[in-house]
């Protein structure tokens, strides 16, 4: 018997930590506004609304350049607790349609509605009730993409940015696919999506033409994920417990990082971004390692790791004086992160809880 499609929900919020910043600060409202560190300490902008991107302003771009390209721009301070609080109401607001729920981050979330009684288990009408009660109870707005499958309802949550509803019903799936730009398949950065471009494989409709064996040439052990993606199967299910093992960021250079000292200009911005990044975590997870990547010109990839329990910058320019010794040169991509301890993964019992509760508040603090 064939199986019924699922009906999976992604949803995204539009520009949240500048969302919620505008909606606690009506002044705020039409003005280009960002959230991210001082453009004065290298600091990095985690996210900014529409106006502010109008100007070329994004995620990760440098303070100070975004202030370049956009003087106006109003930079507010990250408040991460607050933006916790809101995503946690959010999440009810999900409860109501569904249990089965995967966080991907504050901000996002699939969900897997296929069982759910709610509106006659329309799927597009559940995206639609969520959508509205989160504008009316928490206000501000979110995106949707309803689909049978996470990769394609993440693509259609994007699709129609910002405040958008978008349906790949399973009878379009075929045709929607073979139209789809390959740079919307998640896995496709730059690197990849120019190597395509050299063989003229520009939508899935091109990559479906490619037999398994000859994607794996041209794309190592992705091929085989690129095969089924092109034609729009993705079998992963939702996975409510979804944790992680390690947080990382990296950037890829425009133009390569020559030098020692250039690495460690880059520094505070991925120290930044990494605390970010931790700081969308839920507060089960302990560091308890910390790991330094490079990837020169030639794309040799070198990594080095160490013990640790905070982020303090000093221990990463450790690691990147300890990488530029193994091997000099220009770099073309510089990552940073940190290995978790889940205190929530299944374990010995805890003798000592208190001491457990007393060591993860300190690791917070050093933050």
């Amino acid at each position: 018997m064939t199986q019924a499609p699922r009906k999976i929900i992604h949803v995204d919020c539009d520009c949240f930590y500048a969302a919620v910043e505008i909606r606690d600060d009506p002044a705020l409202r039409g003005r280009p506004v960002a959230v991210g560190g001082d453009p004065q300490r290298r600091g990095v902008i985690a996210t900014c609304n529409y106006p502010a991107r109008r100007f070329g302003v994004h995620s990760a771009m440098s303070s100070s350049q975004a202030l370049r390209h956009c003087p106006e721009l109003i930079i507010l301070p990250p408040n991460f607790d607050k933006y916790r609080k809101v995503s946690t109401q959010i999440h009810d607001i999900f409860r109501r349609y569904t249990h089965l729920i995967e966080p991907l981050s504050l901000d996002e979330a699939f969900l897997d509605v296929s069982d759910s009684k709610q509106f006659d288990n329309s799927a597009t009408r559940i995206a639609e009730a969520l959508r509205q009660d989160v504008r009316q109870e928490i206000g501000i707005t979110v995106s949707a993409g309803v689909a049978p499958n996470k990769f394609l309802a993440k693509v259609a949550s994007d699709w129609r940015k910002p405040d958008g509803l978008m349906v790949i019903p399973p009878a379009q799936v075929e045709d929607f696919v073979a139209a789809l730009p390959v740079k919307k398949i998640s896995g496709v950065g730059r690197v990849t999506a120019e190597r395509m471009a050299s063989l003229n494989l520009h939508t899935c409709g091109d990559l479906q033409r490619l037999s398994r064996l000859e994607l794996a040439q041209h794309f190592g052990s992705f091929g085989e994920r690129l095969y089924h993606l092109a034609r729009g199967e993705d079998t992963r299910p939702v996975q409510t417990s979804r944790r992680r093992k390690s947080v990382s960021v990296e950037r890829t250079y425009d133009h390569d990082q020559p030098t020692l000292t250039a690495w460690l200009r880059e520094l505070d911005g991925l120290v930044e971004k990494l605390k970010a990044r931790f700081a969308r975590l839920d507060q089960h997870y302990l560091i308890s390692g910390l790991t330094a990547k490079v990837k020169y010109q030639d794309f040799v990839s070198l990594s080095c790791d160490k013990a640790g329990n905070d982020l303090d910058p000093a221990h990463f320019e450790a690691l990147l004086r300890e990488l530029w010794d193994r091997r000099q040169g220009p770099a073309r991509l510089l990552g940073i992160g940190a290995r978790l301890r889940d205190l929530k993964a299944p374990q010995q019992p805890d003798l000592f809880p208190e001491e457990r509760e007393k060591a993860l508040r300190q690791q917070r603090n050093r933050l």
